[in-house]
């Protein structure tokens, strides 16, 4: 078997979701290789040659593919698809974007969000807001799979020896048109690679309460998060909602302030290592899931943190 993992990356370096893949990759066991699919993108593709497990690493390096448009990379992938029984990336917006335009065009059913490979063909997925698992078997000849970014370990990035073989092929299908790119600079950490994150829920009360754990952030080195009843309360900005709508994250640490623990937002950190608890209700379903657990005022409580960290 030959696996294609397709890389998240910003040009320059290769973002940590696709050790992720690369891991779920070699769970399936056969012959690993990397997409590597921008405009300038020699050092991701350098980076990617690292990773431990991949054998080879496939550039395809145009403007085309500068703003990774979901039309072009998925052309892309599929001129190419045919040669692998694997195609995988990352359940992120970038592959939620262009995967289900590679099954379509391949013609097979996309597998998504897997959290285990069980064999070749087969694979959990959870369901329900991650109430139930589904195990799915696919006869497809090629197996189009996002991966989830908390289903595995990242494979190592560094160790490997890959080859690095250039692509000529260039697919522009003109049907969409890069216009800018804005993006909200941050001293923190990015959610989905945050060892420690800290979110506030509707206990907040306020978008300025936030400011509270925005000082624990900063002395724990933390990003910070939001809960779905934050964001559409306008507490917080959608890029900062942690859940099955928002965000799939894993920490190391993961503080839950003021959230009481919705179904949604639970499928969204359940995953993390260790789980704090902040709520004035001792019946809030977040305390069924955490390690430890505070029942206070958070408002009382957070201030007292801050001033212990110091």
């Amino acid at each position: 078997m030959s696996i294609l993992v397709i890389a998240e990356h910003n040009n320059e370096s290769i973002k940590p979701a696709t050790l992720v893949a690369v891991a779920a990759a070699q769970a399936i066991g056969g012959d690993i290789e990397i997409l590597v699919a921008g405009a300038d993108c020699a050092a991701a593709a350098a980076a990617a040659a690292k990773i431990a497990g991949v054998s080879k690493v496939r550039v395809a390096d145009n403007a085309a593919y500068g703003h990774s448009l979901a039309e072009n990379i998925a052309d892309l992938v599929v001129s190419i698809g045919t040669e692998y029984s694997h195609i995988l990336a990352v359940t992120t917006t970038s592959g939620k974007n262009f995967m289900p335009r590679v099954a379509a065009l391949l013609d097979v059913a996309q597998i998504s969000d897997i959290s285990l490979v069980v064999s070749a063909d087969t694979f959990e997925r959870p369901i329900y807001a991650g109430n139930a698992i589904a195990t799915v078997q696919s006869s497809d000849a090629i197996k189009v799979i996002t991966v989830r970014g908390t289903a595995y370990d990242a494979a190592p990035a560094e160790g490997g020896s890959a080859s690095i073989e250039a692509l000529d092929t260039v697919k522009d299908a003109g049907l969409s048109t890069w216009v800018q790119d804005e993006i909200a600079k941050m001293d923190r950490p990015e959610l989905t690679a945050a060892s420690i994150i800290i979110s506030g829920g509707r206990g907040m009360q306020s978008g300025e309460n936030f400011k509270l754990l925005e000082s624990v952030a900063d002395k724990l080195g933390a990003a910070i998060g939001a809960s779905r009843a934050a964001v559409d309360a306008g507490f917080a900005p959608n890029d900062m909602q942690v859940g099955q709508t928002g965000k799939i994250v894993a920490p190391d640490l993961y503080i839950a302030v003021g959230i009481s623990g919705a179904i949604q937002h639970l499928a969204g950190m359940k995953d993390s290592k260790v789980i704090v608890a902040i709520n004035k209700d001792a019946d809030a379903p977040i305390f069924q899931v955490a390690d430890y657990g505070l029942v206070a005022d958070l408002f009382n409580a957070v201030p007292e943190f801050d001033a212990l960290i110091g």
